[in-house]
């Protein structure tokens, strides 16, 4: 047990000296001890670069600068805001989280990881990252990078497809800890797991060679540390083609919209018109418009388990309203500050320019 914990010192120490020098230290949601900053930027970094996420960030900060902006702000203008960021889920979360933050905790983050789980789109790790980061908690995070991390540290072979696997990292990670109290080493020991795995101990080559903890770790001592970590589980892709119908107003009302069901394929976007079928896009189509449909060229938007293939059909109408089609005139002033799904902001943008 001494043994143990004597590894377990030297681990999150020389973690916490390299943090110190060579750790990244200038995002804009370090160096705060503001829940909200800090659950902002854990939100939008799972599964979206953190070049990618600045921009987003320093935009949402701006239009909601604390937790109650963003409870009271629309969910269109939060979409909006988020449009382009992908897993859409997470805006919708996000906003419901404030609005709960507001209600339940009077606009302050409830000081532990236990009760931030009891909050949308908070799960352990995200809660365990903030408690850490903002209040000093001894708590362990698990996201990708640390998995791999702490699954080449130990050599830990188990298949992290199975949760019950998973469940021993977690203890595992427990046991790795700093001790409780020391609320400086706690920030840099999580701030050092995630820059060690995004920037050292990575997917395919591992730099081990200037890893602070490489002769400490057992996947390193048996040779061949990138085969870890165990994750037989592969996602299943799939395809699926959609029509989508680009009406646009010779009258100057803007693009045809509607906005998507709660579930499924962009759930609570705005978005054109979408249907399974070029003779379905027409068919629903008044008769005078179906000889003057434009099909432009297809293209391909691939999202985490499928990929879409796109087509466009672009059609020029009066001011009238398309009967049977859901949805309404946007002007063109107007829908760039709507959530879109990636590609129909791209195809619209790329029309307007025309």
């Amino acid at each position: 047990m001494a043994q143990a914990r004597q590894c377990a010192d030297a681990f999150w120490q020389r973690l916490v000296a390299w943090q110190k020098t060579h750790g990244r230290s200038t995002l804009p949601w370090q160096n705060t001890r503001d829940p909200y900053r800090v659950w902002l930027s854990e939100i939008m970094l799972q599964q979206t670069q953190v070049s990618t996420v600045l921009g987003y960030y320093e935009r949402f900060l701006q239009r909601c600068p604390t937790v109650a902006d963003l409870a009271a702000a629309p969910e269109d203008e939060v979409m909006g805001l988020w449009s382009g960021l992908g897993y859409y889920s997470r805006a919708r979360n996000l906003h419901r989280c404030a609005q709960e933050v507001v209600a339940r905790f009077g606009g302050r983050f409830p000081p532990s990881a236990e009760l931030l789980q009891t909050l949308p789109g908070i799960g352990r790790s995200t809660g365990a990252a903030i408690a850490a980061f903002c209040f000093g908690e001894q708590v362990s995070i698990m996201d990708g990078n640390v998995k791999r991390v702490l699954s080449r540290l130990l050599a830990f072979e188990g298949d992290l497809a199975s949760s019950a696997n998973e469940k021993l990292l977690w203890k595992a990670a427990d046991e790795l800890l700093p001790p409780a109290g020391d609320t400086e080493a706690i920030s840099r020991y999580t701030q050092g797991l995630m820059d060690l795995g995004a920037t050292v101990c990575l997917p395919r080559q591992p730099q081990c060679l200037i890893c602070p903890v490489e002769a400490l770790c057992e996947g390193r001592r048996q040779g061949d540390p990138a085969r870890l970590p165990v994750k037989t589980r592969k996602l299943k892709r799939s395809a699926q083609s959609l029509w989508l119908l680009l009406a646009r107003s010779s009258g100057g009302e803007g693009v045809w919209l509607q906005k998507r069901p709660a579930s499924g394929i962009w759930a609570g976007l705005h978005a054109l018109p979408a249907f399974d079928s070029a003779e379905a896009l027409e068919a629903a189509l008044p008769a005078a418009l179906r000889g003057t449909a434009r099909h432009l060229p297809a293209f391909k938007h691939v999202l985490t388990h499928k990929d879409l293939h796109l087509h466009p059909v672009e059609v020029w109408l009066d001011a009238q309203t398309l009967a049977g089609i859901d949805g309404r005139w946007v002007a063109d002033t107007a829908w760039p500050a709507l959530g879109l799904p990636a590609p129909v902001r791209l195809l619209l943008e790329a029309r307007a320019a025309d």
